[in-house]
């Protein structure tokens, strides 16, 4: 059985989880709208990505004979501005889900629940990776400038991005 206050904080991590793949939802039809339908892709397949992390931490605490609360989601904002300011934000939001997924392994650290420790090693790598590719695309959309044609011929290799 999973202790109390490392349920709580795998729960407040599903919210936190489910959110990002609410606010990724908003980014990419924020990008369609803007003409970016590469980008608007990635960012679905983004989306689809952390609400599978977001279930993968459910389906572990009821392995764990724990209790998942669904908690309400905060709406995300509808405007994000120019392709390299979504992007901007992308990073930012990884770094700051990175500081939650150490949070949570701090815990599991501190309340000596080994099980947890070694489920969330796979969350921790995957921030890694999550942090590298969006830190890439802000890179790349920083050379670009404002050249649009640049700017566009990144929309679309990012657009062949699959699940």
């Amino acid at each position: 059985m999973i202790g109390k206050k490392i349920q709580d904080t795998l729960n407040a991590h599903i919210q936190a989880e489910f959110y990002s793949s609410y606010l990724y939802l908003a980014m990419a039809a924020h990008c369609e709208g803007s003409a970016f339908k590469g980008f608007s892709k990635w960012l679905r397949i983004q989306a689809a990505e952390e609400h599978a992390h977001a279930v993968k931490m459910l389906d572990y605490l009821l392995e764990r004979g724990g209790n998942p609360r669904l908690m309400p989601i905060q709406a995300p904002p509808a405007t994000f501005g120019t392709i390299l300011q979504v992007f901007e934000k992308v990073l930012q939001h990884e770094r700051q889900v990175t500081g939650l997924v150490n949070k949570l392994y701090a815990a599991a650290l501190a309340e000596k629940d080994v099980a947890t420790q070694t489920f969330l090693q796979w969350f921790v790598s995957e921030q890694v990776e999550e942090e590298a590719r969006a830190s890439e695309i802000v890179d790349k959309l920083t050379m670009v400038g404002d050249k649009s044609s640049a700017a566009l011929y990144l929309d679309k290799e990012y657009g062949k991005r699959t699940a």
